[in-house]
This record gives C-alpha cells, sequence and structure tokens, in this order.
C-alpha cells in the first residue's frame, strides 16, 4: 500500500536573507516528519504591488509562481516576522494577489498554519493576529495560529539549528499537525 506524501509550501514573510523567520522555516524542513515534502518559497520579493487593473491573466510570472505553488500544495505554513506590531507589508501585498481575483482564490479553503517570530518577548504576537485576521477574511482554512516564538534569536543557531528544546518540540508538534492534516 502506497501512502500520500504530504506537500507543504511554505512562505517566510521577511525579505531579509538573515531574517529569523526564514532561519525558522530553514530549521523546520530539518526536522519534518516521513512521508513530508516541503518546499520553501523564497519568490516573495518579485512580487508587484496589488493592482486590481492586474489581477487576472496574464499576471505577474511571480504572482502566477506563488498561486501555483498554493495550490498545488496540501498544506500553507506562513512564518512571519512583525514589524511595527503588525505583519510585513510585503506579506499582506502576496495575500491580496493569493486573494484574488474574486471567486478564484487559491487561499480559500486551504489549511494554513501560521507562526509568528519576534527578537522581542512579544513572540511576533500582534503579526500573528494581523495575519490570522486577514487569512480569516480570505477564508482559508486556520490549522495552527499559536505558535509564537518570542526571542527567536537565541533559539535557533547561525546553521539554523533549534538551539532550544522547547521550541523544537512545539515546531515537531506544528509538523506533525500539518501533515495530518495534509494527508487528511
Amino acid at each position: 500500500m502506497q501512502t500520500k506524501t504530504a506537500k507543504i509550501a511554505a512562505i517566510s514573510g521577511s525579505l531579509r536573507t538573515g531574517s529569523w523567520a526564514r532561519a525558522l522555516v530553514r530549521a523546520a524542513a530539518k526536522r519534518l516528519p516521513a512521508g513530508v515534502d516541503l518546499t520553501i518559497w523564497d519568490g516573495l520579493e518579485g512580487i508587484p504591488p496589488f493592482n486590481q487593473d492586474r489581477e487576472d491573466d496574464p499576471v505577474h510570472p511571480a504572482v502566477a509562481e506563488m498561486r501555483e505553488l498554493i495550490a498545488g500544495c496540501d498544506v500553507l505554513l506562513i512564518v512571519t516576522p512583525e514589524y511595527n506590531h503588525s505583519m510585513p507589508g510585503v506579506l499582506k501585498n502576496a495575500l491580496d494577489w493569493a486573494s484574488r481575483p474574486y471567486g478564484s482564490c487559491v487561499l480559500q479553503g486551504k489549511p494554513v498554519a501560521a507562526v509568528g517570530t519576534s527578537p522581542l518577548p512579544t513572540g511576533g504576537a500582534s503579526a500573528l493576529s494581523d495575519l490570522t485576521r486577514l487569512l480569516t477574511a480570505i477564508r482559508a482554512e486556520l490549522i495552527e495560529t499559536d505558535l509564537t516564538v518570542p526571542l527567536v534569536h537565541t533559539r535557533i543557531d547561525s546553521k539554523d539549528q533549534f538551539c532550544d528544546a522547547e521550541l523544537a518540540g512545539r515546531v515537531d508538534q506544528l509538523l506533525a499537525k500539518v501533515a495530518d492534516r495534509a494527508v487528511a
């Protein structure tokens, strides 16, 4: 009997190469349960500002790539840093593109796990709250929205390895939950 491989797509809400949100995604990718394939999408910087006049085909290639990635995955994992007590504008912009055109949103009904990160003790809770509110409005299926990672810079090392056993355990639980949802 062949078992289904869970296809997870991961998006970090940061453009910065050395961002902690990106580091968390890379560290999580090293801890995948058996039967899980994770694709990290790094095309966020190529997404143009949303313009409703250009939401229909042909769309910008980066938008088409992102929509295809989301449509083709079983579960989407979004890890957002917190900028000025909210999610980064580039992430919001990308999700605006993913939610359009009306009636063909690739996120509607898509299982999504959301994680907030911050070097501050708040752990990106405000960014995660805003992201969750947006995903709810888009009508994504939220499967995980309570993982915030405070003091993230002390919990992942320079080789994208967890140096905090509690965080590693929480990420393992998240990945197991995401994998279970992907094959359900």
